[in-house]
């Protein structure tokens, strides 16, 4: 998965087929242009942190979601709600490695 989005951060219309995550197994399908094995692994710390941060999105994205209904006009959200989503909203803001994505401190909603 990381080669294949090493790949694609490269050249995002690639066809390839990947074995094992194997950089060495990559076939490069319906006329793509093969990239160099040098040229993917520049990319593989960049890719290795989109993988780490739609990690972190998913994860944030279904905590906002169970608060989602407390924004319905029959409803009150409580400032510590409203608290509570910004930061996690904010959560990525300035991750910039797989190390501080994965030490993310994930605040605690109100009343858990």
């Amino acid at each position: 998965m990381i080669i294949e989005r090493a790949i694609l951060r490269i050249n995002p219309d690639a066809k390839i087929s990947i074995i094992n995550d194997d950089i060495d197994r990559i076939t490069w399908l319906d006329g793509t242009t093969p990239i160099s094995k040098t040229d993917i692994e520049a990319e593989l710390s960049a890719a290795e942190l989109d993988i780490a941060l739609d990690n972190l999105r998913q994860k944030r994205n279904a905590l906002l979601l169970e608060t989602d209904y407390l924004g319905l006009s029959d409803q009150s959200m409580s400032d510590d709600i409203k608290t509570y989503r910004q930061e996690l909203r904010d959560l990525t803001n300035g991750l910039t490695t797989v190390e501080q994505v994965e030490a993310v401190t994930w605040p605690t909603k109100p009343g858990a």
